[in-house]
């Protein structure tokens, strides 16, 4: 049975692009939890970050909104560790 998709390609693709850096973001944040002054890792996480928004406007622009990660960048050292978080405040 074939399936039609009701969304244009770029939908998907752009949802795609989203996904996989997202995983980078997940995977770097798990990183950095246990290494928390590693400058490299930090800089990466912030780009990865920076390109997650970038690609989450676009796809809001074209598509609506999304829940969204990756909306702070973290100073030196890693600080997505200290308390208060925002569900404890």
């Amino acid at each position: 049975m074939t399936h039609s998709r009701s969304m244009p390609d770029s939908y998907y693709q752009q949802l795609e692009q989203i996904q996989a850096i997202d995983f980078v973001l997940v995977e770097l944040t798990l990183y950095l939890d246990t290494h928390p002054d590693d400058v490299d890792a930090i800089n990466q996480f912030n780009q990865a970050a920076f390109q997650s928004r970038q690609l989450k406007n676009k796809f809001e622009e074209e598509f609506g909104p999304l829940m969204q990660f990756g909306q702070s960048y973290s100073g030196y050292p890693w600080n997505w560790k200290d308390a208060p978080w925002p569900w404890q405040v």
